[in-house]
């Protein structure tokens, strides 16, 4: 099975990544979402503070930047054409699904994934829709 991360925990695993979430990880695939990777872009481009990049050091910031630029082979990003369609089907069918949740969850079903989030990004779509699919969703405390 693949897992699915947000874009904090792609920061943590790419930056530090703790005890908690390496056995969450469980020697998994990895991915990510196209939605999720540009937001921690653009917030690592910005070198400022904030909730994803705000309590890096100066080496973990250089080496997430380094990761971002070129995303580690072992990262998957389903293409948006290839899950566009699906993402337009599930917000039609679910009510409060954003973009970025129905981009989750279409990747989650593309990849036969589950879905690791930090509390910080819990969303009641995202997790709704899961469990209406059957798809695994789990937080991890940040």
């Amino acid at each position: 099975m693949t897992v699915i991360l947000d874009d904090h925990l792609l920061r943590d695993w790419m930056t530090r990544p703790d005890r908690a979430l390496q056995q969450s990880v469980r020697g998994e695939g990895l991915a990510t979402t196209n939605l999720w990777y540009a937001r921690l872009c653009k917030s690592a481009a910005r070198a400022s503070t904030g909730a994803l990049v705000g309590d890096l050091n100066l080496l973990e910031r250089q080496a997430l930047v380094a990761a971002l630029v070129k995303l580690p082979a072992d990262f998957q990003v389903v293409p948006m054409r290839d899950l566009a369609w699906r993402m337009g089907v599930l917000i039609s069918e679910e009510s409060g699904l954003s973009t970025l949740g129905a981009e989750v969850v279409a990747a989650a079903e593309a990849l036969d994934g589950r879905v690791l989030v930090s509390s910080r990004d819990d969303s009641p779509g995202i997790r709704r829709c899961c469990d209406r699919l059957g798809i695994p969703y789990a937080t991890l405390r940040r």
